[in-house]
């Protein structure tokens, strides 16, 4: 199968990961991939290193010379590779890949991977419910709007979580002890660790605050140490100290460390006691807490995005519940509590069908499924 994944996104955020790392899983299947994107993009850089081909097209423009220069960019490309699926993971230039499916023969595939829910306009119902062969969405709550607001038929619509690698991604406890040796953790410190670019989507002041309201209710909340697993973005190393110091947590380094970029950030995952996702928003599709779950270590987890489908609502609080997260960072420092959990995450990947191999298959079943929609309406 020859496959075109459409991934015009300006940064390498979820999304982009998301259909990267699907062409990567195809090519190496034996299925011919390539990844169109913006020229100049992380995505396509990050695709060329996984030895993927690409192709650079002005798909975001909305003037209209750029968008002849896409229409006839976009032609060339269908003649010349002959994809049997185009999957477009941005909904920019969509409307264009429909208006070429008659011709380029292919069947269309819309990911959405999105936090912000489409609209159920008279052409949003076109392109999902008619133009579209298939529909994915990478969470259950994103499924949900498109069957009851876009009402696009049950038998093309799917959800695909993603996938995780479990070869890089697994319980390294060797690495793990020599990443707590490194930050100087000791063997009675309860590591929590929050992974992700620090933005505020991501709660880290949020979470702060909850250490320091649980360090004031628990006794064994005093052993908790807080391991920001990230580097500088929206907000800084030095906007984490001065809140440390806030919430009277000491100085940086103390109770609450950044690491900055880290090279196997494997390695420093397996350095935890537990996880902590904290987002405010977002998450439609949540690799970090697929890593974090997929190396045995328990993670607890606000309620947004993907992740009700990820975790149990025991495990959860509501975004920016401060409260209700530091109750439960007072439940983590119980070592039962966490065991349970753990097996509850690992469970969850490799018998909840989160691996690579898992992905590739589900892939594969909606777009020979969406090969048999093309074939049906023409």
């Amino acid at each position: 199968m020859r496959t075109i994944q459409v991934v015009n996104v300006r940064w390498y955020n979820a999304t982009a990961w998301y259909g990267v790392t699907l062409a990567h899983c195809l090519q190496k299947a034996g299925h011919e991939s390539l990844v169109a994107g913006l020229a100049g993009t992380p995505p396509l850089e990050k695709a060329r290193e996984l030895g993927l081909p690409t192709i650079a097209l002005p798909f975001n423009s909305q003037t209209p010379g750029k968008i002849v220069e896409l229409w006839r960019g976009m032609n060339r490309l269908v003649r010349d590779f002959r994809p049997d699926v185009v999957n477009c993971h941005r909904g920019e230039a969509f409307v264009l890949w429909a208006l070429l499916k008659q011709k380029g023969g292919y069947a269309l595939v819309r990911t959405r991977g999105d936090r912000r829910l489409p609209r159920g306009g008279a052409v949003n119902r076109w392109l999902h419910c008619r133009a579209a062969d298939a529909v994915i969405a990478t969470n259950s709550l994103m499924t949900r709007h498109f069957a009851e607001v876009l009402r696009v038929p049950s038998d093309r619509l799917y959800t695909i979580l993603g996938g995780v690698d479990t070869a890089r991604f697994h319980a390294d406890r060797q690495a793990g002890a020599e990443m707590r040796r490194q930050y100087g953790y000791a063997d009675d410190d309860i590591v929590m660790g929050l992974l992700g670019r620090m933005d505020e989507v991501k709660g880290i002041r949020e979470t702060l605050a909850a250490l320091a309201r649980a360090r004031e209710l628990s006794p064994d909340a005093k052993r908790i140490r807080f391991l920001v697993i990230g580097f500088d973005s929206e907000f800084t190393t030095a906007d984490v100290a001065r809140w440390t110091e806030e919430y009277d947590l000491g100085k940086l380094g103390e109770i609450v460390t950044v690491t900055g970029r880290v090279q196997r950030p494997e390695a420093v995952i397996n350095a935890l006691d537990f996880g902590i996702l904290a987002s405010l928003g977002s998450e439609a599709i949540a690799r970090a807490a697929l890593e974090i779950m997929a190396s045995g270590v328990p993670l607890i987890s606000s309620t947004t995005g993907v992740m009700p489908d990820l975790l149990n609502e025991e495990y959860c609080f509501a975004p920016a519940d401060v409260p209700a997260m530091a109750e439960r960072m007072i439940q983590a420092t119980d070592k039962a509590w966490r065991e349970k959990l753990a097996g509850v995450c690992l469970d969850r990947i490799f018998k909840g069908g989160l691996r690579l191999e898992d992905f590739l298959a589900s892939s594969l079943d909606v777009y020979d499924a969406a090969l048999q929609n093309a074939c049906a309406s023409h």
